[in-house]
């Protein structure tokens, strides 16, 4: 039986859809265009499964599925989107620009 996870939308509306979710919408996710929540429409913090995951995020913090730490320079255009959204940038507008752009804008200076 798949999970069910609960997405907030673009629009606001609140999606149940089944894990593994389909690429276009795993895209959106890993992008910050889309949210995860709980049914009622609350912030979806996750259960500690050990250690890593520690405390909820508080006022501030990125929510979960998105990126914690700076994807590799070869890593997919999606990932550099999720990050420029954890630094801030507004999902669509990160997504219009080119992978070369985020990576220069938002990745560390080569030395």
């Amino acid at each position: 039986m798949a999970e069910t996870i609960y997405l907030l939308g673009e629009g606001g509306g609140i999606h149940a859809m089944d894990l593994p979710l389909p690429e276009p919408i795993q895209e959106r996710l890993t992008k910050g265009m889309l949210r995860r929540v709980n049914k009622d429409g609350s912030p979806y913090t996750e259960k500690p499964a050990g250690p890593a995951l520690g405390t909820p995020p508080g006022p501030g913090e990125q929510p979960p599925g998105l990126p914690t730490a700076e994807p590799a320079k070869n890593a997919p255009k999606a990932e550099w989107v999720g990050w420029a959204v954890v630094q801030g940038a507004d999902a669509e507008q990160a997504d219009g620009m080119t992978k070369a752009d985020l990576i220069e804008t938002y990745g560390t200076p080569s030395s």
